[in-house]
């Protein structure tokens, strides 16, 4: 699946790694079920709710998107602790790279087993990726039952407080 990607964005969003549906479609948390995109609409980080067909539009916003992990699976348990590891490792050099102002991890848990954290929480991370700082949201999975619509929207306002006017250098 493509990143939608390009050079100093305000807020770079990380998936754990593209279920079957968005891997049959090429397009990022593209299951009707998932929050992704209505919490980004909510929190205020697009002008409108965008579908997943729209995703190359969030670069003129200064967002975009990409995974923790390439493979498609049904379920992110279907994971391994070397893919996580692995894919972090490409994730940090796409990071350094691309040099966005924030990496939001989207998924606690994956962030916990990318980045060796077993103990981290939702919200802004101490730890950067050269000068990119680090967000971890909750998993917008209409399986995640634990965030309701509005505190998962909230979450990702909070993150948009802290990245409104971040972009670096000119626009992509």
């Amino acid at each position: 699946m493509p990143d939608v990607i390009a050079p100093n964005l305000a807020v770079l969003f990380c998936g754990i790694n593209p279920g079957l549906w968005s891997g049959a479609t090429g397009r990022h948390f593209a299951r009707p079920g998932n929050r992704f995109w209505p919490a980004l609409y909510a929190s205020g980080f697009t002008p409108r709710r965008y579908a997943p067909g729209e995703q190359e539009s969030l670069v003129t916003f200064g967002l975009g998107i990409t995974n923790v992990v390439a493979r498609a699976t049904a379920s992110a348990d279907e994971l391994t602790r070397d893919e996580y590891q692995a894919g972090y490792v490409t994730l940090a050099a796409k990071v350094r790279r691309y040099t966005p102002v924030w990496l939001a991890v989207v998924g606690v848990v994956a962030y916990r087993f990318a980045f060796g954290r077993p103990k981290a929480v939702v919200g802004k991370q101490d730890e950067t990726i050269g000068t990119t700082r680090i967000w971890v949201l909750p998993n917008p999975s209409g399986l995640n039952a634990h965030w309701t619509p509005a505190a998962l929207a909230g979450e990702f306002a909070r993150l948009r407080r802290e990245a409104v006017g971040a972009r670096r250098g000119p626009r992509a």
